[in-house]
């Protein structure tokens, strides 16, 4: 039965997922919160809360499709994403089935594409907004980045290769762009020169820079509106489309404004250079943000290169071989030759040698391990051989502990 999130020690972290768009959200902070049937509802935007009130049993209900039990979608704690939709479940016993074979329950195979839908998303300015897919957060309209660590196949940000290419297009248009409209105030009479096509040529200049440079801030803007969540972007698109907006009726058709508008020769004042400029500059940030990002995503992907791929076993009758590193078990007796890195967490068993502890503690000099003695994962071996056990690995080891950090930190 579904739970209240209404619970004696305050609001319940149960409700996490929003059944409009099946965003997780935080019920302790969501601003948008709807009550059916004796239980509360939380919403990443108003657009959504608004949906779900219009008809909420549309909403609510899903159908395990191991067992065929219905699933409240708000509080559904296992689910799975395949072939780009996402499926619920009443248990992690359906949900380890369903993910061990897809193709048995819905008669299709698994992509590569289904596969890499496992990665969530997440807002840097909201991190109660969690989505499955990438996008644009519904409260700031800032773009989600991938929540984790990140792998080491893990491509270039598209993101930053987009407004890298609008960027560079829009500073080459407005250069020249300033050159005309701001050239007399600098005292080169270049408007004298164009006459009256300075303003077609300024009209020609900023169009493809607002048109296409500016084109995801319009897109966020009116994402805003329709979330019903002004922000930045609203600013933009607003202060933007409206400079250039008056300045093409004013180039076009400068007889519909006033007399007080126009000068001498019947010209209206234009404001291309502004709504360049803004677009320019706010793109230069963006660019400066994603660009800080992505090198703290190379420092944790530095990170994960520093432990070694594979591990030295030492069986029960004492021989060896090489093992990958996701097959080391808690236990178990591996070899470190000199001049290997230490596979894992571990405590020494036998013999004796310096390990370089640099990686994790800036010290230089190495440090003397014999029997006893512990040693980190990723740290570098010096001459002597050691045979070590096993007492830390995956994802509890120190490394990786230092990674999951950075990652949430960044």
């Amino acid at each position: 039965m579904p739970q209240d999130v209404n619970q004696t020690t305050g609001a319940s972290s149960v409700i996490r997922r929003d059944p409009v768009c099946g965003m997780s959200v935080d019920p302790e902070t969501a601003d948008h919160v709807h009550d059916y049937d004796g239980q509360t509802y939380a919403f990443c935007s108003r657009h959504c809360q608004e949906r779900f009130a219009a008809d909420p049993p549309n909403f609510i209900e899903a159908v395990d499709p191991i067992c065929g039990m219905k699933v409240n979608t708000a509080v559904a704690e296992h689910t799975s994403r395949e072939a780009n939709k996402r499926y619920y479940f009443c248990s992690q016993h359906c949900h380890d089935a369903f993910v061990a074979d897809p193709t048995r329950f819905l008669g299709s195979q698994r992509t590569p594409e289904s596969v890499s839908e496992d990665t969530m998303y997440t807002c840097p300015m909201h991190p109660q907004i969690v989505q499955s897919a990438p996008g644009d957060c519904p409260i700031c309209g800032m773009a989600l980045e991938p929540m984790g660590v990140p792998t080491s196949d893990t491509g270039p940000n598209p993101e930053l290769i987009d407004f890298t290419r609008r960027f560079k297009l829009g500073a080459v248009l407005t250069l020249p762009l300033l050159i005309v409209a701001m050239g007399p105030m600098l005292g080169l009479p270049i408007k004298s020169w164009l006459g009256a096509a300075s303003q077609w040529i300024e009209l020609v200049l900023a169009t493809p820079v607002v048109v296409w440079c500016a084109a995801p801030f319009f897109e966020r803007g009116w994402a805003s509106i329709v979330n019903r969540s002004p922000n930045m972007w609203t600013l933009i698109a607003l202060g933007v489309g409206a400079a250039f907006g008056f300045s093409v009726i004013a180039t076009v058709a400068p007889g519909v404004f006033p007399a007080a508008f126009r000068d001498a020769a019947g010209h209206v004042g234009v404001y291309y250079e502004a709504a360049a400029v803004i677009v320019v500059l706010v793109l230069l940030g963006q660019l400066l943000e994603l660009r800080a990002r992505e090198r703290t995503g190379g420092a944790i992907k530095a990170l994960l290169d520093l432990a070694p791929d594979t591990a030295r076993q030492i069986h029960a009758d004492r021989s060896e071989e090489d093992i990958a590193l996701d097959q080391v078990t808690v236990g178990m007796s591996l070899r470190v030759r000199p001049g290997e890195k230490v596979p894992v967490d571990g405590m020494v068993t036998d013999g004796r040698s310096a390990v370089d502890e640099s990686m994790l503690t800036g010290e230089p000099v190495p440090v003397e391990k014999t029997t006893g003695d512990h040693v980190t994962g990723a740290t570098l071996n010096g001459t002597g051989s050691l045979i070590i056990e096993a007492t830390r690995v995956g994802s509890d080891t120190t490394l990786s502990q230092i990674v999951d950090m950075v990652a949430s930190a960044q």
